[in-house]
């Protein structure tokens, strides 16, 4: 089967760096039905066999966490046309719940995550890569109140995650992958002029992709 004329766009950055704001942003300002949108922390492995203690100690910033060779064979499978069944993952228990969402192509595949950059074989599948770059304090910040109130986190096992996985494996892996990256965003959805000129060029692919 010939593949599938579509754009690819990854959205890299730290924890809390504004990655989804600047999806969201893309999505809406781009045509509607154009998007497919796959999270690369829906691709976390599957942890059902471990006790909730057991989960809890997993490193889930490290890239072995990950199920990337499974988003790497569904974007494939996008570009050639073809329906992919995505995995649904539920932080509260660290688990991939039974249900899976079916994801058609789409002129436009966004991938959005913190470690997007860091494996070549993802990597390369991007037409455009962005990181965005956010201040470490804005990050966690934003970090703490996500993980309080939406996935019932505690103050306390927030910071604990935060000292020991989130900020040394920004360091070893998310902040080394800003040098592959096409544009970066300082402030993430707060910088309406970079996220002109993204959405703008994004547009321009657009239009010369042939209607299916």
């Amino acid at each position: 089967m010939s593949e599938f004329k579509c754009i690819t766009i990854g959205i890299a950055g730290g924890s809390g760096s504004g990655k989804t704001t600047v999806a969201q942003a893309i999505l809406g300002d781009t045509d509607p039905g154009a998007v497919a949108y796959l999270p690369h922390d829906g691709y976390y492995k599957n942890l059902k066999d471990l006790t909730g203690s057991r989960r809890e100690l997993v490193n889930f910033d490290h890239p072995d966490s990950l199920d990337t060779a499974l988003l790497i064979e569904h974007l494939k499978e996008l570009k050639c046309g073809r329906a992919i069944e995505m995995p649904v993952y539920d932080f509260t228990t660290h688990s991939r719940t039974q249900e899976t969402r079916v994801v058609d192509p789409h002129p436009i595949l966004l991938v959005e995550g913190i470690l997007i950059f860091a494996d070549r074989s993802l990597r390369d599948l991007f037409d455009i890569k962005i990181f965005v770059d956010t201040d470490p304090d804005i990050r966690f910040i934003r970090r703490l109140e996500r993980d309080i109130s939406e996935r019932g986190r505690t103050l306390e096992a927030v910071i604990r995650q935060y000292l020991t996985t989130v900020r040394p494996m920004h360091l070893e892996f998310v902040e080394p992958s800003k040098r592959y990256a096409d544009v970066v965003i300082p402030e993430g959805g707060f910088n309406r002029v970079a996220l002109d000129m993204v959405i703008a060029r994004i547009q321009d692919m657009l239009s010369h992709i042939p209607a299916p």
